[in-house]
């Protein structure tokens, strides 16, 4: 039987790892290229804040090739749907036919992927959908996988929260309300360590900063939220 040949929209972090994970130990599926979007103005992972250069060693203790989509610092979706375009055509005439995602229950964004996928003849596969958070963030700490608090939204977190490793006893100690996977966007990490890495990454902690943002709230918008606040952990190679 042959592999559906596949692309991972790779984002760093403890969900991304463990889909990836899953999809590796999957015979029908074969990870060829990982994808990442960046913010070209910083030189960063979009949304994660982290430095290119831990995705390059990441990618690297992964052995699987990568490539990235360099996205102006705010982006319109007019632009970002563009960029994402170009890559699907370069990636469909390669023979990639599938494209997976560490997504756990976000609805629209699912709905939205899986359209604009469509349009070139992908199909969307999330291996983590609609399980328990609470049960996939401890198996990825049964499996062997670390990961570091690199950003946090403000609502719910001060400084003291990111730039710390999480453990078992992470999940009791989140606010009412925080999903122990930030699906919601509470939170965002960088993994570090796992079954999947040929080696871990090293860092060390640098510079706590806050930012406030505001999303616009324009039709199409994939995010639509006010005005917010995040914490972030700069991580030094």
């Amino acid at each position: 039987m042959s592999k559906n040949k596949t692309y991972f929209n790779w984002s760093t972090g403890k969900d991304s790892a463990l889909a990836l994970y899953h999809l590796l130990q999957n015979e029908n599926y074969i990870i060829d290229e990982l994808i990442t979007t960046i913010n070209s103005h910083y030189n960063r992972v979009s949304m994660h804040g982290l430095r290119k250069e831990f995705l390059t060693a990441q990618t690297k203790a992964l052995n699987i090739k990568a490539s990235l989509i360099e996205l102006p610092e705010m982006p319109s979706m007019e632009v970002y749907e563009q960029k994402m375009n170009d890559t699907v055509s370069r990636l469909k005439t390669e023979g990639f036919t599938h494209s997976a995602f560490g997504d756990i229950f976000l609805e629209d964004l699912r709905e939205y992927r899986e359209e604009q996928l469509a349009k070139k003849g992908f199909k969307a596969i999330f291996p983590l959908w609609k399980r328990d958070t609470k049960a996939l963030l401890n198996e990825f700490l049964d499996l062997g996988f670390k990961t570091v608090i690199v950003c946090a939204n403000s609502k719910y977190f001060d400084e003291d929260f990111v730039g710390t490793v999480i453990d078992k006893n992470f999940i009791d100690k989140l606010p009412k309300g925080v999903d122990p996977c930030g699906e919601n966007g509470e939170f965002h990490t960088f993994c570090f360590d796992g079954p999947i890495f040929k080696n871990p990454i090293p860092y060390t902690l640098g510079e706590k900063i806050y930012r406030e943002y505001d999303n616009p709230n324009t039709d199409g918008s994939v995010c639509k939220s006010n005005k917010y606040g995040v914490w972030y952990c700069d991580l030094i190679p």
